[in-house]
């Protein structure tokens, strides 16, 4: 699959040579309507940094909904594809995978008519959320335990131009900002032995359209759409191509419209026919140095995003369109963390690569624990979690005793400490029988650690805002 990292840097790295740019004269047009050098190459670098969630977004969707033979297809548009397991080694296609939650997938095509999304009651106890976010990569929407509860319900998903009435028994209209979208369900998963449970759960999960649901023949099909094939080497030269097919299915909204006009003036956007290995060179290479300053940038902000806080990263980079305001490197970094995160009240995410010193996670000869005070474990509705990744990857790690993460749900199986904390050992072998319990097995090398609290308390203590809020992660400390 193509995974965010290689889609970010291959899409910045065309064939750009440095005597190619010395050669070039300061401001060469093409023609007397295009932009000059220099003025193109900062346009070609604005719709980098507004482009990438919606390429990114558009890679995924074309393997888990267009091409059955990705080896990531999930199911065609419309139907639910449930995923039986957490994620663990094995699963190498994404980057900083979540191993707290079995997903399902639902890809939707809203041209034709709306969809509606139907879920069962769930166990109170059992947390669940889908999250609805739309090919700008705006989280629209939220059905689950936070924000609706756990009781049934149906729930009806518009596209941007939808003007129809809300029939009866919809709880509630959520509108998507492109004409595809995706929901992803999140289950939570207590323990191997809950297994069977989740799993029915998730079969209580239904998606179908609106004339389905009013047991209505379908009057209106949507057009056939020619996906274009997308992979890491396609994206190399084809970026603005995808970018220009994607913004078909996405009405401009009022704070597009500049960068859109911008857009426009070299060939991408609505109507045009951008295709970059027909530019002569110095177009290709304005677009090309233009991509890669946006790369430098969002790599940039991702480093920047948020507050520090005992060495771990907390920010808020994932929510509606008013949440963005048109901040377009802002989502860029989003989807660069992370594609798909969770608005943070849904899910607040700090994640670390130092210790509380500020020196690189390293387990290769070296042992690190990380300790809650009694009390002061991470204060949320649902549950929380601290997950293992290879430095180097962002990938699981295989290990002896087959464990990612450290969760609450195995709070009862741990061992606190005579005070009443908890600590957690953070290396690469056992630390023995008597801790093992509170082992968090780590690679031989750089570590990165993520922790994830689902539904994270508003009332204080809490992390919320976030990294700003009176709940801090303790830092991560070298064992001596």
């Amino acid at each position: 699959m193509l995974t965010k990292r290689e889609l970010l840097r291959t899409a910045a790295t065309t064939t750009i040579t440095v005597a190619a740019i010395r050669s070039l004269p300061a401001f060469a047009q093409a023609g007397a309507d295009r932009p000059g050098f220099l003025k193109a190459k900062d346009i070609a670098e604005a719709g980098f940094i507004y482009g990438l969630p919606i390429v990114m977004n558009y890679a995924v969707m074309y393997e888990y909904a267009v091409d059955r033979n990705s080896g990531q297809f999930k199911a065609p548009f419309n139907q639910i594809k449930n995923e039986p397991n957490v994620y663990t080694y094995k699963d190498t296609a994404v980057i900083t995978p979540n191993s707290d939650t079995p997903y399902s997938i639902l890809w939707m095509d809203l041209r034709a008519e709306p969809m509606v999304l139907s879920v069962p009651a769930v166990d109170p106890k059992r947390y669940y959320s889908i999250m609805l976010c739309d090919g700008n990569t705006y989280n629209y929407g939220y059905v689950g335990s936070r924000a609706t509860g756990s009781e049934a319900g149906d729930y009806m998903v518009v596209g941007p131009n939808w003007s129809g009435a809300t029939p009866p028994g919809i709880k509630k209209v959520f509108r998507s900002t492109t004409q595809f979208s995706v929901a992803a369900y999140r289950t939570q998963l207590f323990n191997p032995d809950d297994l069977e449970n989740m799993k029915k759960v998730q079969e209580g999960y239904r998606a179908q359209s609106l004339s389905a649901y009013l047991k209505l023949p379908t009057t209106v099909a949507a057009a056939a759409v020619d996906f274009p094939k997308i992979d890491k080497d396609l994206v190399k030269t084809n970026f603005f191509e995808y970018l220009d097919f994607a913004l078909q299915f996405a009405p401009a909204q009022e704070n597009e419209k500049d960068i859109r006009a911008q857009l426009a003036t070299i060939g991408v956007g609505s109507g045009k026919t951008f295709n970059f290995k027909d530019l002569p060179m110095e177009q290709k290479l304005e677009i090309g140095l233009g991509m890669k300053e946006g790369e430098r940038k969002i790599e940039e902000a991702v480093a920047k995003a948020g507050k520090e806080v005992n060495g771990w990263r907390i920010s808020s980079l994932f929510g509606d369109s008013a949440f963005f305001n048109g901040d377009w490197l802002k989502r860029a970094a989003g989807a660069k963390a992370g594609i798909y995160g969770n608005d943070a009240a849904e899910a607040t995410y700090p994640m670390t690569r130092a210790d509380v010193d500020g020196q690189t996670l390293d387990c290769a000869g070296r042992k690190y624990s990380l300790t809650f005070p009694a009390g002061q474990l991470p204060p949320v509705n649902a549950f929380w979690s601290v997950t293992m990744y290879d430095g180097k990857t962002q990938l699981l790690i295989e290990n002896p005793i087959n464990r990612y993460l450290i969760n609450s749900p195995m709070l009862p199986a741990m061992k606190t400490n005579a005070d009443g904390s908890l600590t957690i050992y953070i290396q690469n072998k056992s630390p023995g029988a008597d801790k093992e319990a509170n082992w968090l097995p780590a690679p031989d090398g750089p570590v990165y650690l993520a922790m994830r609290l689902y539904w994270p308390k508003a009332q204080a203590p809490s992390i919320l805002p976030p990294g700003e809020g009176m709940w801090q992660p303790p830092g991560v400390k070298l064992a001596l």
